[in-house]
């Protein structure tokens, strides 16, 4: 049985969306838990793990950044 939070209505999941912009691990559980967070009972807490993969996809980012910036000196 799927659990209703994944149940969004629509003739797509939030998973295929994910899939259609090429979304990462963790730009992908940002979207994940954003959408289902009003469905799980659990809005704060899902949202709290929305913001800390969003920043550790910004993380990864800023030490790719510095990483290229030192390569290309």
């Amino acid at each position: 049985m799927t659990p209703v939070h994944y149940d969004n209505k629509k003739n797509y999941d939030v998973i295929d969306f994910i899939k259609d912009y090429d979304l990462n691990f963790n730009e992908g559980n940002v979207i994940k838990y954003v959408a289902r967070a009003k469905h799980k009972g659990t809005h704060i807490k899902d949202l709290e793990k929305a913001i800390d993969y969003l920043e550790r996809e910004l993380e990864h980012l800023r030490q790719e950044q510095s990483q290229w910036i030192e390569q290309n000196k």
